[in-house]
């Protein structure tokens, strides 16, 4: 998700996500023992380039000192932690509170923040963020790296030797295409950038294959209308404007054997609606995402009383997800979760 401009426009903004970092490296290739100096780089995966939002990045060895930006986002993070890179990191602002994947979220929260005092986006502001002496700088999108905003410029960075990367849908900080898809690129330029794509490619095959079997599971199934949205949040003027229309969520609940009961409610990643439009939607069940919302079972529940004339309050079917509605390496969780809570029989 992008950064805090204020909260809700940042989540509005990123969320999940954010545009298509491509990316391309030198294939690692053998050479005889003694061989010369570009062999020896070859056999060792380095250099690496990637073409990120039209900047061109070269990584002479793995980032020691990676440095991840709120964007009020968690997949940055997440991601450098399913490939065993945590002890890269020498300054997090990422976090959500809570996790779809156990032990997450207390990893996310023994990682240093670099002791860092935040500016009005509640991110690392231009002076702070040199001296913290990065190599790498990931930025949900390009907001993270725009002067104007207090920030340091990609410029900036790599006159102190300092890569950064914005994650995919970010170069246009338009998270209302992403996919799943877009999860599995920003693991695959991890895993360029840090020489471990074995690692990278193991994450992506097992999210794949359980995705894949949930989805043989609910197929030729009905597809109930889900609502998607954030646990007490309030991004816009109406009484519901933190329901999802667009994204990622979109991808996971067809996946899901699922559909948006308000996919055509918007074209931007969320709706702004009033409750009369929320009212006289059918849906067939809800899914609330916990974004730093210890309770977000009672905001549902909460959600069906007011609505008793949904199915989904007749039936109690609402599900509760957190990071693996987003951007980053766990799709495949929030797959699993809402098929089996909408489709319980084929499991």
């Amino acid at each position: 998700m992008s950064m805090y401009r204020p909260v809700a426009t940042a989540l509005a903004a990123a969320l999940c996500l954010t545009t298509a970092a491509c990316g391309s490296s030198s294939d690692p290739s053998g050479g005889a023992a003694g061989g010369t100096a570009t062999e020896a780089a070859a056999k060792s995966g380095y250099p690496v380039t990637l073409d990120n939002c039209g900047v061109q990045q070269t990584f002479e060895k793995a980032p020691s000192r990676v440095v991840v930006m709120n964007g009020a986002s968690v997949a940055e993070v997440s991601t450098l932690l399913a490939l065993g890179l945590g002890d890269r990191i020498v300054a997090n602002q990422q976090t959500y509170g809570a996790s779809d994947v156990p032990g997450r979220a207390a990893a996310i929260k023994k990682l240093p923040t670099g002791d860092v005092r935040l500016n009005e986006a509640y991110d690392i502001p231009r002076e702070a963020m040199l001296g913290l002496r990065p190599d790498l700088v990931l930025s949900v999108t390009t907001y993270g790296f725009d002067q104007k905003n207090g920030f340091a410029t990609r410029e900036q960075l790599k006159q102190v030797g300092a890569n950064s990367y914005v994650s995919p849908q970010g170069c246009d900080d338009d998270p209302s295409k992403m996919t799943v898809a877009d999860s599995y690129r920003l693991l695959r330029d991890m895993g360029k950038i840090f020489n471990v794509g074995d690692r990278a490619e193991k994450v992506i095959a097992a999210s794949e294959k359980n995705i894949a079997a949930v989805s043989d599971k609910v197929e030729g199934e009905k597809k109930p209308k889900v609502m998607v949205l954030f646990s007490n949040m309030s991004m816009g003027s109406n009484d519901f404007s933190s329901i999802f229309s667009k994204g990622i969520v979109n991808d996971i609940l067809a996946r899901a054997g699922a559909s948006n009961a308000f996919e055509s409610a918007a074209t931007t990643t969320f709706a702004d609606l009033s409750k009369e439009t929320v009212a006289a939607t059918d849906v067939d069940a809800v899914v609330v995402i916990a974004y730093n919302d210890p309770n977000p079972a009672a905001y549902a529940r909460k959600l069906l009383k007011e609505f008793p004339q949904w199915p989904a309050a007749k039936n109690n079917t609402y599900v509760t997800v957190s990071d693996s509605m987003y951007l980053g390496p766990s799709n495949d969780l929030a797959v699993e979760k809402i098929a089996r809570k909408l489709h319980p029989d084929a499991f």
